[in-house]
This record gives C-alpha cells, sequence and structure tokens, in this order.
C-alpha cells in the first residue's frame, strides 16, 4: 500500500488558522511529536487522521492527501532542461525536494518563470537580433570572471615574470616595443587619426606590425602593448583557461581571450603586492593610485576588484561602467553584489547623475532588497575622441564594497558610516521588488499587483 504523506498541506493548514503544533494535536487527538514528523513528512499518515481532519477542520481529505506533485515535478524538469543551468538534479533529488523542501520547489519554479518572462521581454525589444541577448558572450565571460571571484592565479605569477630585471615607469613604453621587436620581430608604429578610422589598435599579422592610433593617450598606447604581449606570448596560458571556461561559442572565447588579456596586461603593469601595499597606504585613492602605476583611472579600477589572492586580500570590490544612456558596457564583481546583466543600471544609483560633474568622485550608501548595504564611489572617465564633430563619449564608472569595508576607503572618511542614510536601490527596474519607487521604468516581472484606476502614484507602474 502507498505510504501518504501531507507535510506542507498540514503546516499551511495549522499556521492559516494560527495553531501552534500543540494545538493541533489535541483537536486531533494524537501527540505533538507525532504532529512534527507529520509536518516534516517523516511519518505517513493515516486514514483515522485524515477523518479527523475533516471532522475538526472541515477539509476534504482527498484536498490534502491527493499526490498533486506530479504536475510540479514535470515543471521541475521542464524548467531545469534551460540551457542557463550546467547541472541538472537526477528525478530521486527533485522528488525530495518536493518532499522535504516544497514550499522552496515552488520558488524556484516562480523564479524561473520570472525570469523567462523578463528575457522575453528583453528578446521581444531586440527586434530580431534575440540571439545576441539569448547568448550573450559578456554575459558568460561575466560568469566565468566570477567563478573566479575576479582572480586568476596563473596570470598573475605570469606577470610576475615577465620583466627580467626592473624597468623604469617612464620608460616601459619604450621597453615593450623593444621587447616586441627583439623577441616576436614586431614592429610598433603610430599611426594618423585618418589612416587608422574608428580603430584604436590594430595588428597586422603578415606584416608583423602593431599599429597604434594617435587618438590615444600614452597611457593607453602602453596598456595595449602589454595586452599584445599577453596575446602573443602567453597564448599557452590563455589558451587553457578558455579551454577550463566551459565556454564554446566563439564569440564568447573570443571576448573571454581578449579580457584575460586586459587582466595579464593590468597586473604587468600594477603587480600586486606593490598596488595593493599603495591600495592601503592611500586608502584606495585610484586618482592617486593611477598615477603612481601610469594608468587611466579606469584601469586603476579594474585592477582594485582584481586583489583576491589568499592570504592578501584587498578590500572585495564590485566594477561596473555605464555610458550616457544608462546602459552597463563592463561589469566585474568581487562581491556578493547583483550587477544587471542586460540593459541598465538602477537609476537611483548616482553613477548616472555622475555625468553632470564630470571628474570629480561621487559617493553613495545603497541598500538592496535583500537588505545588503554597500558603499559607492562614481566618476566619468574620457574616452578617446577621432573626429571633431563627435558628440561628448564620455562614459561612467562606478566602484562599490560591502557597508563593513567602508573603513578602509578614504572617500568615506567625510561619513558617519554606521548611520548614514541608506538609498534603497535594486538591480535593475524589470525584476527590481521595489513597488513604489518613483523611478521606476518599466513593470517588474517579479510584481502581479494590478495598477489602482482610482490613483496615480510616483509613477504610471505604482499600484
Amino acid at each position: 500500500m502507498q505510504k501518504t504523506f501531507i507535510g506542507p498541506h498540514l503546516r499551511r493548514l495549522r499556521l492559516e488558522r494560527g495553531e501552534t503544533q500543540g494545538a493541533m494535536a489535541k483537536v486531533l487527538g494524537i501527540s505533538p511529536s507525532y504532529v512534527n514528523l507529520l509536518e516534516n513528512n517523516e511519518r505517513s499518515v493515516s486514514v483515522q487522521v485524515l477523518l479527523r481532519l475533516f471532522e475538526a477542520y472541515g477539509v476534504e481529505w482527498r484536498e490534502i492527501a491527493e499526490d498533486d506533485g506530479a504536475g510540479q515535478l514535470a515543471d521541475l524538469r521542464a524548467a531545469l532542461q534551460d540551457p542557463i543551468f550546467e547541472t541538472r538534479p537526477d528525478l530521486p533529488q527533485l522528488r525530495a525536494a518536493l518532499v522535504h523542501a516544497p514550499d522552496l520547489a515552488g520558488a524556484f519554479l516562480r523564479l524561473h518563470r520570472a525570469w523567462q518572462a523578463a528575457n522575453d521581454q528583453l528578446l521581444a525589444r531586440a527586434e530580431g537580433d534575440a540571439v545576441i541577448i539569448a547568448s550573450s558572450p559578456e554575459a558568460a565571460v561575466h560568469t566565468v570572471f566570477r567563478r573566479h571571484r575576479n582572480h586568476f592565479r596563473d596570470l598573475e605569477e605570469a606577470a610576475e615574470r615577465f620583466w627580467t630585471a626592473p624597468v623604469e615607469r617612464d620608460e616601459v613604453y619604450s621597453a615593450l616595443k623593444t621587447r616586441l621587436r627583439d623577441r616576436l620581430g614586431i614592429a610598433v608604429r603610430l599611426v594618423r587619426v585618418e589612416d587608422l578610422p574608428d580603430t584604436l589598435r590594430q595588428y597586422d599579422e603578415a606584416r608583423r606590425e602593431i599599429l597604434l592610433s594617435e587618438a590615444m593617450d600614452h597611457t593607453n598606447r602602453t596598456f595595449q602593448l602589454v595586452h599584445m604581449c599577453g596575446l602573443l606570448e602567453q597564448r599557452a596560458l590563455l589558451d587553457g583557461l578558455v579551454d577550463r571556461s566551459g565556454i564554446s561559442d566563439p564569440r564568447g572565447v573570443a571576448r573571454l581571450r581578449v579580457e584575460l588579456a586586459n587582466y595579464f596586461a593590468a597586473a604587468v603593469l600594477m603587480p600586486y603586492a606593490a598596488f595593493l601595499a599603495e591600495a592601503r597606504a592611500t586608502k584606495y585613492d585610484l586618482d592617486h593610485i593611477a598615477t603612481r602605476f601610469g594608468v587611466s583611472f579606469e584601469q586603476a579600477c579594474h585592477r582594485a576588484t582584481t586583489l583576491q589572492r589568499e592570504g592578501a586580500q584587498g578590500v572585495p570590490f564590485f566594477f561596473l561602467r555605464i555610458d550616457k544612456g544608462g546602459n552597463v558596457t563592463k561589469r566585474f564583481n568581487a562581491t556578493d553584489f547583483h550587477l544587471a546583466e542586460y540593459g541598465g543600471a538602477c537609476p537611483r544609483l548616482d553613477v548616472h547623475t555622475s555625468f553632470r560633474t564630470p571628474g570629480k568622485i561621487v559617493t553613495q550608501f545603497v541598500e538592496m532588497p535583500d537588505r545588503s548595504q554597500y558603499f559607492v564611489i562614481s566618476r566619468t572617465v574620457d574616452r578617446p575622441t577621432w573626429i571633431r564633430h563627435a558628440q561628448d563619449n564620455r562614459l561612467a564608472v562606478a566602484m562599490g564594497c560591502t557597508i563593513e569595508h567602508a573603513a578602509q576607503i578614504g572617500y568615506a572618511e567625510a561619513f558617519s558610516v554606521p548611520g548614514a542614510r541608506m538609498v534603497p536601490i535594486g538591480i535593475n527596474c524589470r525584476i527590481c521588488p521595489r513597488a513604489n519607487c518613483d523611478q521606476r521604468a518599466h513593470q517588474a516581472v517579479v510584481l502581479t499587483q494590478p495598477v489602482d484606476e482610482k490613483r496615480r502614484g510616483a509613477t504610471r507602474f505604482d499600484g
């Protein structure tokens, strides 16, 4: 005879009536320990108890004894076929989840449906470019970096072996040109803007020549040369990291290789130990650090997110870069902060308002819907300009850390951190649960309450 388990149904029935397990036990004529066992599906229910449930609570026993897990099991199996899941629980695991954690299984299904709805909306907005969004190489690369906590030991070690002898910082550029010529037989040539339109750097493999646009400043020319050294000299190392990443899409592979070479270049120009010491000494004064190492502000921010070496960790940061339209163009993360994968960042983040004060650090304390709190700095960064009539092409970057690390950041010294005013933010509007946000731009897929026809809130989505 098949055993009948009613744990979740019984618990829901008891909680709806505001009863304790002891009170329900008295009504049913059983012990409180037996009620506890029933609720945790550690005992099957007898026919006598089912009949008492009907007599005492007016609940038809078939309503709670009927095996309704089959449909939910099928839903779980279907949801887990989604390619976003790298591993899939087997059937016994799924059955166990439904028996022992039915509410968690239900929450998972609701979350997956919400994700599907959000993805469908994004695909619809793509106007024919659905494949690009659905298989974003940037998202795949971000996942790889996230898995590594934004730190690659092999690349760090390779960067430490790069120079066989110390090189003065004002001689790095010429030393790189010499290295490329002597080791790889590659010449470096500075090219006029009009001769290299819409391009900052080009490697002509046939002619063994690297072309650098004069649109770049000295700092970025140097970075591009180290980047090329990484691509060419560390090919085997990069290939190994790419192979272990699990990325097979050619676009994702190419993007990952570029980002790993960027990581290597940053590690060469900003050696780990020296950078960490400078960061601690200056309390993460990123302008000062950028000057000290001869890099850009944005490059210094990137490097700060990678200081996660075991036994020598810096402050864990997330990094976010947006354009004037609010679109996220780059992201790195060594924290638990949830960064927007597609579209824009939360409009309440002051990274958006930093465009009003170019080159000035903007500080902010924020709180996510899960109550996690962060200290965030934002600043604009300049981009190379090719033509006279081009629009302002500044971008804005944001760096953030959890509130417990704020005391290590010099930019937070002017504030009383324990009592700082927190600005409530979300990931982005489509998946933010903050119902009455005055900055909401889209209806959230996680909110189901309809708009109140008799009321006009702060936005047209306020219902």
